[in-house]
């Protein structure tokens, strides 16, 4: 009885699927025999067109309807040819070498889409002996809930690759950098120069000069412009991410909450140009990394043994001394050389000549447009205290400055009162005029009595003097200065833009 009982429960556990192998005559391998044979002929004939492979990838059979689909008369003709002489953007190749299917796949065949699935082929052993291939649909209208679905997928990332190109183009062109100074005509000649090749750039000035504004204008002049402008404060970012969020991350490479793989801002650029702020303060140990990637145009993700080709243009800039940082032990000199290529000194603002009116009026108009503001000028008196400041802040202190005025004023003219009340001490450190040279007893009784200039000081010290001289006899003539000295008028701006001065006519 309890024999019974249990050949009973063991019937009850079998499948009705098994049961009703069992019961067929042959059992499962009939089955198998009869079912693989027919499925293939309903494939056939339910489909548009059937192909199949050797290992090699060479046509061995198509029917007649996929051969006419493919312009073929006489299937003969496909049989032994390599598989992407007829149908070029078949995958039949990867499921030979791979031995994995592709259930379901969308193929280009001229302006047509068409479903196809890929199986592989084995023998007894389970070798893969080659591959065949069903053509399921060449019209998609049966598949319309799906293609619908996959039409709105491919619009969403479309729409936001364009959202993300779009925040990485540049906003600043060079005509964004006000000022006909001498000094700034020089920067905007070397910004055009600079355009003209992939040399690394080095950005030299105080903070608030116009550095990533210089950098955005020469990416919109180079050959890269369509591509990426990817900015980077290097400051801000915490010293233990600096790594990950330059040279990227493989999945896994963190062992916090978040496994995920970062693509990093050299791949984000690739391309492009990858504009790096404030260098100087980049530590040592990634400086060795960026000098590879400067030289080699390769990057090695971190977690990852593997480099990864890149074709970045970097332009860097910073606002301190680094051949200062060199002699401290702060900044590779390796590294430095191969940033300095082309560098390029931006002048504070205080140093630009006669320019500060036209940036003020620049900054007016830009407030005016982003906050809806009515747009301002400015009054003769206004102006005057404009330049008896020494602006340390540069363009980021005096645009501070001038839309706080707006914001305190009604008058459609802002007037040096107005100024007054945005910064209380404007004008109070007054800056000598740019051409003003100090006598040589002044300037002797200015300086400590131990203390003696270097030749290069002394020399900016006469030069400048003589040129002011020059000027002053002219009546601020360039022309004439120049032809006092003896020297070129080219010459004469050359040299009254590295000294920061600027002839009045």
């Amino acid at each position: 009885m309890a024999d019974r009982g249990e050949e009973h429960r063991g019937e009850a556990d079998r499948g009705d699927g098994e049961r009703f192998l069992d019961a067929l005559p042959g059992g499962p391998a009939m089955l198998r025999g009869r079912a693989m044979p027919s499925l293939f002929e309903a494939l056939d004939t339910q489909s548009e067109g059937t192909v199949a492979v050797d290992r090699d990838a060479r046509v061995v059979w198509i029917n007649a309807k996929y051969a006419r689909m493919l312009g073929i008369a006489d299937p003969a003709l496909a049989i032994g040819r390599e598989v992407e002489d007829i149908i070029p953007h078949s995958q039949m190749r990867q499921v030979v070498a791979t031995g994995q299917p592709i259930l379901l796949d969308l193929m280009l065949f001229g302006t047509q889409r068409l479903v196809v699935s890929r199986f592989p082929l084995t023998d007894d052993a389970g070798t893969v002996i080659g591959a065949v291939g069903f053509v399921l649909y060449d019209s998609l209208h049966r598949l319309k809930p799906l293609l619908a679905e996959l039409s709105r997928l491919e619009a969403e990332l479309a729409a936001t690759k364009r959202r993300l190109d779009e925040g990485r183009q540049p906003r600043y062109t060079l005509q964004s950098y006000v000022g006909d100074s001498p000094v700034c005509l020089e920067v905007k000649r070397k910004a055009r120069l600079a355009a003209r090749s992939d040399a690394p750039i080095l950005l030299l000035g105080e903070t608030g000069t116009g550095k990533e504004l210089i950098a955005q204008a020469i990416h919109g002049l180079s050959a890269r412009s369509g591509r990426p402008f990817v900015g980077v404060n290097v400051a801000a970012i915490p010293e233990t991410l600096l790594e990950a969020e330059f040279f990227g991350a493989v999945p896994g490479a963190y062992t916090g909450l978040d496994r995920r793989g970062r693509e990093g801002r050299f791949k984000t650029a690739d391309g492009g140009t990858l504009f790096l702020d404030e260098i100087g303060d980049m530590p040592l140990g990634l400086q060795a990394k960026l000098l590879r990637a400067l030289q080699e145009q390769e990057i090695e993700p971190l977690g990852s043994d593997r480099p990864v080709k890149i074709d970045v243009r970097v332009i860097a800039a910073t606002n301190v001394d680094l051949e200062n940082r060199i002699r401290d032990g702060r900044f590779r000199s390796d590294l430095f050389y191969r940033l300095n290529v082309l560098p390029i000194r931006l002048p504070a603002l205080a140093d630009m000549g006669g320019g500060l009116e036209a940036i003020a009026e620049s900054i007016l108009q830009e407030i005016a447009a982003r906050t809806g503001l009515p747009l301002r000028g400015l009054t003769p008196d206004a102006v005057e205290a404009l330049g008896r400041h020494r602006w340390p802040g540069n363009v980021r202190e005096l645009r501070n400055v001038l839309e706080r005025a707006c914001l305190l004023t009604d008058n459609r003219r802002l007037t040096a009162e107005d100024l007054a009340e945005a910064l209380p001490n404007l004008g109070g450190s007054a800056a000598p005029p740019a051409l003003a040279v100090p006598s040589a007893p002044a300037a002797r009784a200015a300086e400590p009595a131990a203390t003696v200039p270097g030749y290069d000081e002394a020399f900016d010290a006469f030069e400048r003097a003589l040129l002011g001289r020059a000027l002053a006899a002219s009546g601020g003539k360039a022309t004439e200065a120049a032809r006092s000295l003896g020297i070129s008028r080219a010459a004469f701006y050359k040299k009254l833009a590295r000294l920061g001065l600027r002839a009045g006519g």
